[in-house]
């Protein structure tokens, strides 16, 4: 909770005052699609997550007036040195077994990669994103509409 909800809070809190002094900013936070998705026995995590979406939808209506944009990406599983550390701890001997478990478990077959996540991020603070405010973008890789 001191990380996925009041870190964040801390953190735009700070940047705000900043931004309306220059008459504009961008503020990207990144939740999870655990934030809108339901799933079993994971209700921490999933309440901080949606906590940030919520404070995603608010500072963005809060800072219109102020050319402040605040959004949000949602991502699914993605790979990175953390799912490899966990599944070697969690998994010994399986981690390649588990791997492809979780990967396939995506409708896309396989978790993103950081980049994709960057791509996302990049897009959204630029100007070309400019009209892009108040959004809690899934990269999902189909999850919410393809699953099933």
């Amino acid at each position: 909770m001191r990380v996925n909800i009041k870190g964040f809070y801390h953190c735009m809190q700070a940047c705000v005052g900043h931004m309306k002094a220059n008459g504009d900013g961008v503020i990207l936070n990144m939740a999870s699609i655990a934030g809108s998705a339901g799933l079993a026995d994971r209700f921490p995590y999933y309440m901080s997550k949606g906590a940030v979406i919520a404070m995603t939808y608010s500072v963005a209506r809060d800072y219109l007036s102020y050319n402040i944009r605040c959004n949000c990406i949602s991502p699914a599983r993605v790979h990175t040195p953390f799912v490899d550390d966990y599944l070697q701890k969690t998994y010994p001997g399986r981690e390649e077994a588990m791997f492809n478990q979780l990967s396939k478990a995506q409708p896309i077959g396989r978790m993103a990669e950081s980049d994709e996540v960057a791509s996302l991020a990049w897009f959204l603070c630029s100007d070309e994103a400019r009209f892009i405010t108040g959004v809690d973008y899934p990269l999902d890789g189909g999850f919410f509409n393809l699953r099933g």
